[in-house]
């Protein structure tokens, strides 16, 4: 997984509240035994006009040129909420967002952005509001930069705003490590563990 410490991109704001995970990538869309490839699928429902031949939505945000190559999405309260499916966040990954502000988001949504890389940010919603007014027509007005370390978000005004983030998520994301690579750090550990147990209780093995 990709360490991220500071991050500068297009913020394109998708506003609407209750955004799910069903909308994020509709389940026609996850035909594949693996992660990759969903991208394509990504808000499959609203970024298509005819979403089997691809045809885009001109009047969806992400299609048009001012949030083109976007890599952080503003939205609205419970961004994320409904079914547990991990292919939403990774959706989201493999099209290239790396950070979602909202004023709040589902429960497992907001564990699973963590664990793939996807760093979610809880602003409250009169601040995400506040950075959707900031933004403008073409691409160099939309740049946010993402400080995860200072947690800090900076607008294109010059105001930058604080943000909360557990220690936890924070070093997966800061040390670019999965919940599998956290464990493997505890290798050592985990081989001592098994020699003095085995030790102790040779007739089990």
């Amino acid at each position: 997984m990709k360490k991220f410490t500071e991050h500068e991109g297009i913020a394109a704001p998708l506003m609407r509240i209750n955004i799910d995970t069903d909308a994020i990538i509709p389940s026609r869309e996850m035909k594949r035994v693996s992660k990759h490839g969903l991208g394509e699928g990504l808000f499959a429902g609203w970024r298509y006009l005819n979403a089997r031949e691809r045809t885009e939505n001109p009047d969806f945000v992400l299609n048009k040129t001012a949030y083109k190559g976007a890599t952080i999405l503003l939205s609205g309260v419970n961004f994320g909420c409904g079914s547990s499916r991990e292919h939403a966040v990774w959706a989201l990954r493999e099209y290239g967002i790396r950070v979602i502000i909202a004023s709040s988001f589902g429960s497992i949504f907001y564990g699973n952005c963590s664990r793939n890389g996807i760093l979610p940010i809880v602003l409250s919603d009169k601040i995400v509001h506040d950075i959707v007014e900031q933004l403008g027509e073409t691409a160099q007005q939309n740049q946010l930069l993402v400080n995860l370390p200072e947690q800090t978000v900076l607008c294109p005004d010059g105001r930058s705003f604080s943000f909360e983030i557990e220690s936890g998520p924070k070093e997966m994301l800061v040390q670019g490590l999965d919940p599998i690579a956290l464990t493997q750090r505890l290798s050592g550990s985990v081989d001592e563990f098994e020699d003095a147990y085995q030790g102790r209780r040779p007739w089990l093995y």
